[in-house]
């Protein structure tokens, strides 16, 4: 029972670092394909309304260089006043050429704010967002707790299910293995035995033909040994008449 139960929990550790490392090769992939730490964000306020909607999805390709920008471009940047807040707006206009510094602005919002809007250089640049994926950030509202917790035990429960199932499999296939190798054995040992019966009837067959054999040989004998001795006392028969 216990061996059963440390093997389940191998299979689901198994799945889970599988799944893992799934999740991290791809983000990897992506990370490098976008050239951005993470190549997807939320939009969380009604800034870029109607362009862009709460929980819409951001794809940004952070490999456009930021020379490359033109006013219109929306792009996604760190607030440049404190880098701690990430911001999705329009460029607005080209503040400076040397180096290049633009001002942007929501599209929703009356005016530039600065210390959020601007000033924009490279070193806040993040990426120009190039498509956009409709309120499938609500999605993202299903990860927050307690839903998460919720979702991960289902997740890991249908993993241990998966790997119960796959064990009973097994057994099964073992029993039915062990099942036909012991019909085969004892098939084997009866086809054995009745070769064995075989051999030994021939063997009867034979040795009750060899003594017939000698009975026969032995009465030949015999019946000849007396038709000689007949054939002896005849002459004497003969002469005495």
């Amino acid at each position: 029972m216990w061996l059963a139960k440390s093997s389940i929990s191998k299979g689901v550790i198994k799945d889970i670092v599988i799944v893992g490392v799934g999740i991290l090769v791809i983000w990897f992939g992506l990370t490098l394909a976008f050239g951005t730490q993470n190549p997807f964000y939320v939009v969380a306020s009604g800034s870029m309304i109607p362009e862009l909607e709460i929980y819409d999805v951001l794809i940004v390709q952070g490999h456009e260089p930021f020379e490359d920008l033109e006013i219109g471009d929306i792009i996604v940047f760190n607030r440049p006043s404190d880098h701690n807040r990430v911001i999705v707006h329009r460029v607005v206009s080209i503040i400076d050429d040397d180096p290049k510094t633009l001002r942007t602005q929501g599209d929703a919002n009356p005016a530039s704010i600065p210390g959020t809007d601007f000033p924009i250089t490279e070193e806040e640049y993040i990426g120009k967002v190039v498509y956009t994926l409709p309120q499938v950030g609500y999605v993202t509202q299903l990860l927050k707790p307690p839903i998460n917790y919720v979702i991960i035990a289902v997740v890991i429960g249908v993993m241990v299910v998966k790997q119960i199932t796959k064990r009973k499999k097994e057994k099964k296939i073992t029993f039915l293995e062990q099942l036909d190798s012991e019909q085969l054995d004892s098939e084997n040992q009866d086809t054995i035995k009745e070769l064995s019966d075989i051999d030994k009837i021939e063997k009867d067959s034979e040795y009750s033909e060899h003594v017939e054999k000698s009975e026969i040989t032995e009465d030949k004998k015999i019946d000849s040994d007396e038709s000689t001795k007949t054939d002896d006392k005849t002459p004497e028969k003969d002469k005495e008449e």
